[in-house]
């Protein structure tokens, strides 16, 4: 966070290089340990902290937020640091998949309730 003191010779910190060399309009810290969701927003020569409400951070240009979010991903169940939209969460490859998995099923069920053979239409 950029809030430690740190030796003449070293390098300078993370935070540092955001807020000074880069000037990145916004910092977000996510502490997985204490589910702690953080963001900041650079105004002038230094961040200042943004109240978040329900632990989502909105980016009104980029029409996306990150948020944290309750599930299970990689076979691990846990709070996840994820991004939204505004139709809901961004599907990960593997959602998008069993979608299109779930769809396709769903179009077959319908094409053979109306006599069409699905199978044969390649």
């Amino acid at each position: 966070m950029g809030q430690r003191l740190r030796e003449v010779n070293q390098p300078p910190t993370k935070w540092e290089v955001y807020e000074g060399i880069l000037r990145v309009p916004y910092y977000v810290v996510y502490d997985r340990y204490e589910n702690n969701l953080r963001a900041f927003r650079l105004t002038g020569t230094s961040y200042e902290a943004i109240s978040l409400t329900e632990n989502r951070f909105w980016l009104d240009k980029l029409e996306l937020g990150l948020g944290l979010w309750q599930g299970t991903y990689q076979q691990t169940t846990g709070l996840w640091l994820r991004w939204y939209n505004t139709a809901g969460w961004v599907l990960t490859l593997t959602e998008q998949a069993q979608q299109e998995r779930q769809r396709a099923h769903r179009l077959a069920e319908y094409l053979r309730s109306q006599g069409i053979d699905s199978d044969g239409l390649n």
